[in-house]
């Protein structure tokens, strides 16, 4: 969720870095940037934010003075799938991840990756810490110190609490990029070495599973892997279509990925809870995720250029952070303050994110973004 689509770089000359047969099999004219990737994020995002609005209980419920499943009685059990937009959020990561970081020096991944992640993600935690603590709002705000932790993105492994509820996907995002650079991009990247990244994550991260060593998972990422790996997977088939070691690293990711997707999420077996997931289900929209970017990939979406979904693509970031929490006061305020109905409620919610998203954008991301890249590529 937090990457910006940019144009595939050419491969350069070098032992296994030979320019992508599959360029000659593209379509003629096809767009630089892939706009249906950016589309594809805000369609991730709400589906995350249709799953924290209707689909789930616990503090959402205050919010609607009662069980989101009496607000949508029929949606709800839907809204309950839109958790998997997180899955699909690290299926386009690892695709964007690859793409942006192939030739490019560890100093410029790392300052890119930083532009990106901080300026809204820092105005977020103080945006958010300030509404909660004002007397009107009923949900409490984490401590000063807890707060400020916040700022460093480090709050998940030092037990502070998060003020932002999404945050500990971005901590998995964090650990993803870490592996990345020091695997790939500081080396240098290449076909053959991200191979060799994918096979050897995913399979180690299955080792890690199987020995229940709690370090090796915070560093592996068992449950997660798989997506990264099948985006990056992607990636390799946009380059070449003909890839087959590609297309073997997307079949491995979905494979695997859907078991724990299945395995965390499948929940038909709990009487009490709030909407029952089937197991199908969760694998037809794992599916339709990887589907989707594969599409993407293969240049099947290449028409799909309209401007304004790269306008959706710089939303999706800010949109995410402040979404969740922000949103359930917005849904006090107008369903349970001015009465406004519960369809009604949820799309005003969502469209006021999206503005708040787009003043995040404007007036924090565009202008800081480029300052913090120049400062920490500075040469010293």
């Amino acid at each position: 969720m937090t990457e910006a689509v940019v144009s595939a770089p050419v491969a350069r000359p070098g032992a296994d870095s030979a320019p992508a047969p599959a360029r000659a099999t593209r379509a003629k004219g096809a767009p630089g940037r892939l706009r249906a990737l950016d589309g594809l994020r805000l369609v991730a995002a709400l589906m995350v934010a249709a799953y924290h609005y209707g689909g789930r209980g616990g503090a959402v419920a205050e919010a609607w003075g009662g069980s989101p499943a009496r607000q949508f009685p029929t949606l709800h059990g839907f809204f309950a799938y839109g958790c998997l937009g997180v899955q699909i959020f690290f299926v386009i990561s690892g695709f964007v991840i690859c793409m942006s970081g192939w030739g490019r020096s560890v100093a410029s991944y790392c300052a890119s990756r930083a532009a990106r992640l901080l300026p809204a993600y820092w105005v977020a935690v103080v945006l958010v810490t300030a509404v909660f603590a004002l007397p009107v709002v009923a949900y409490d705000a984490v401590s000063p110190s807890d707060a400020l932790v916040n700022l460093t993105m480090l709050q998940q492994p030092l037990g502070a609490d998060r003020v932002l509820g999404v945050c500990w996907t971005l901590w998995v995002e964090v650990r993803f990029y870490a592996l990345f650079a020091l695997c790939v991009v500081l080396p240098g990247a290449n076909r053959k070495r991200v191979v060799v990244f994918c096979a050897g994550w995913l399979l180690a991260s299955a080792l890690a599973e199987a020995a229940h060593e709690p370090l090796l998972d915070l560093v592996l990422m068992p449950e997660y892997a798989p997506f990264f790996v099948g985006g990056i997977g992607l990636y390799l088939v946009h380059r070449d279509r003909r890839d087959a070691h590609a297309w073997g690293i997307v079949a491995a990711g979905f494979l695997v990925g859907q078991h724990y997707a299945v395995r965390e999420l499948w929940n038909a077996a709990d009487p009490d809870a709030f909407a029952h997931r089937t197991s199908l289900g969760i694998v037809l929209v794992v599916a339709a995720g990887f589907a989707a970017v594969a599409a993407i990939a293969l240049g099947l979406l290449d028409r799909v250029t309209w401007r304004g979904l790269t306008v959706a693509g710089a939303l999706t970031y800010p949109f995410y952070l402040v979404h969740e929490h922000l949103g359930w006061v917005v849904i006090h305020a107008l369903h349970r303050g001015l009465g406004v109905p519960s369809a009604a409620t949820l799309v005003l919610t969502a469209a006021a994110m999206l503005a708040l998203a787009w003043l995040l954008h404007r007036y924090v991301e565009r202008p800081l973004a480029p300052r913090i890249r120049r400062v920490l590529v500075r040469k010293r």
